[in-house]
């Protein structure tokens, strides 16, 4: 059957491809309560395809934006279960001025299709609402059951997703998760991810004199709020790039050697790498090379820094309060909420005398690593070497994908993380883009891996 739902897949690309369109005019972006109307027509075209894929799907209200939930479930009670996540809403466009074609007038040039929300996650997400639909239409049945959980809050924390995952815990029951929401490792390099880091976030305010003073009046007398940040901020590292936060490193356990060859053995050119980022050069913690810092050592980095006056011309003052956001990539065993006060404690440790500091802090996530020889593993390679015409490599990825975590808390599930996009894609980027070819390729991927995932459960003889 197989043969047929490809056939079917083939002849309705051009449409698949309008109907993406239809999706990517629709300005869902979530951080925006402007855009709230749009995010609802969104979940509410996805509720559509879902229904006229041949799934049951509805519309859950939340205190946010909405979750569109679908199902099919005739595969049978041996067969596995797929839950399938995905997002609808997207980024903010700006800068505007930046964008070739408007970002919410979906463009195709050069075999591209431009618009924001084309990769991230609204391209991605599609491939396996069409995979289902040409097994349903084209078989009359799937090997496996589905269901999917469509948010639209993923670019704002996806602040009420647990609350749903939680409620509805019974009815999710699954086997294995399955996202796309990642990328290949290069162009024509297909890639299934089995490891993310973990983050947590912390803004720190600084505050001084009850307002700015005269420089000259007064400076060398209190200290300055901005220096003193900047005196906290370089004692976090030390000249080899270590965290100096006391227990960063406590939990964290060391690369074996087989992993390490795995990521030596990937085709990765770092001039090529250092080029594109237009840096002269890498750094980072001493004895990891570039790729193990990226994504399986922990970090800490500063994302913002804000104080004093900012205009045109000088003027002389010590400001009154100086802040800075930062954030900390975890890895595997590390404690975000541990490692969150921890992070603080150090700050006001190598405060200056005469200053208060004050902390906002937000829910960070764990890390997690998933078995790269996985029976799901093995039949996600399967279905994308078919697909792509190339076996998949496996990496780790240093970004977070916090949904990962909670299903593994919440519903006990690992993740298969397949990617079809590309990193030079421009996620949250002007002129975001997703190439018609690796649309159609991820679109078949999905529709052999139902195949797959019953094949590795032992169901051969289905679909």
């Amino acid at each position: 059957m197989i043969a047929d739902v490809e056939r079917y897949l083939t002849q309705h690309a051009d449409r698949f491809v309008e109907e993406l369109k239809d999706l990517l005019r629709i300005p869902s972006v979530s951080g925006d309560p402007a855009f709230r109307g749009d995010c609802r027509r969104a979940a509410g075209f996805v509720r559509e395809r879902l229904a006229a894929a041949g799934l049951s799907a509805e519309i859950v209200e939340t205190a946010g934006h909405p979750i569109v939930y679908g199902e099919w479930l005739g595969a049978g009670d041996d067969a596995p279960t797929a839950l399938v996540y995905g997002h609808y809403d997207v980024q903010p466009p700006d800068p505007l001025d930046e964008w070739v074609s408007p970002p919410f007038e979906p463009t195709i040039r050069d075999r591209r299709l431009y618009a924001r929300g084309a990769t991230d996650d609204k391209g991605q997400m599609f491939t396996h609402v069409k995979s289902v639909e040409a097994w349903l239409k084209a078989a009359g049945r799937l090997p496996v059951n589905v269901k999917f959980v469509i948010e639209g809050e993923e670019e704002v924390s996806s602040s009420n997703l647990d609350r749903f995952l939680s409620e509805r815990r019974d009815r999710l029951r699954a086997d294995i998760a399955v996202i796309s929401d990642t990328s290949q490792f290069g162009p024509g390099m297909p890639a299934i991810t089995y490891g993310l880091r973990g983050n947590l976030f912390v803004e720190v305010i600084v505050s001084g004199p009850a307002q700015d003073l005269h420089s000259g009046m007064f400076g060398g007398s209190v200290a300055n709020p901005a220096n003193a940040l900047a005196a906290m901020i370089a004692a976090l590292h030390d000249e080899q790039g270590r965290v100096r936060i006391p227990g960063f490193y406590d939990e964290v356990l060391p690369l074996s050697d087989a992993e390490r060859e795995r990521l030596a053995n990937l085709p990765f050119d770092e001039a090529s790498y250092l080029q594109g980022l237009g840096v002269s050069a890498a750094w980072g913690e001493e004895g990891y090379t570039t790729l193990e810092r990226r994504w399986t050592r922990p970090t800490c980095d500063v994302n913002g820094l804000k104080s004093g006056y900012l205009g045109e011309g000088p003027k002389t003052i010590v400001p009154a309060r100086a802040s800075a956001k930062l954030s900390c990539r975890m890895v595997p065993n590390q404690d975000p909420v541990k490692l969150t006060q921890a992070l603080c404690d150090f700050l006001r440790t190598n405060c200056r005398p005469g200053l208060e500091l004050e902390f906002k802090t937000r829910p960070g996530g764990r890390a997690l690593v998933f078995d790269p020889d996985s029976p799901w593993m093995a039949a996600a390679s399967r279905a994308i070497e078919a697909a792509f015409g190339t076996k998949p490599v496996l990496i780790r990825e240093g970004g977070s994908i916090p949904v990962v975590a909670t299903f593994r808390e919440v519903l006990g599930l690992d993740t298969l993380l397949v990617g079809w996009g590309r990193d030079t894609d421009n996620l949250h980027s002007p002129n975001e883009h997703f190439t018609l070819e690796d649309f159609h390729r991820g679109t078949h991927a999905s529709a052999r891996l139902w195949a797959e995932l019953a094949a590795a459960a032992g169901i051969e003889d289905r679909g």
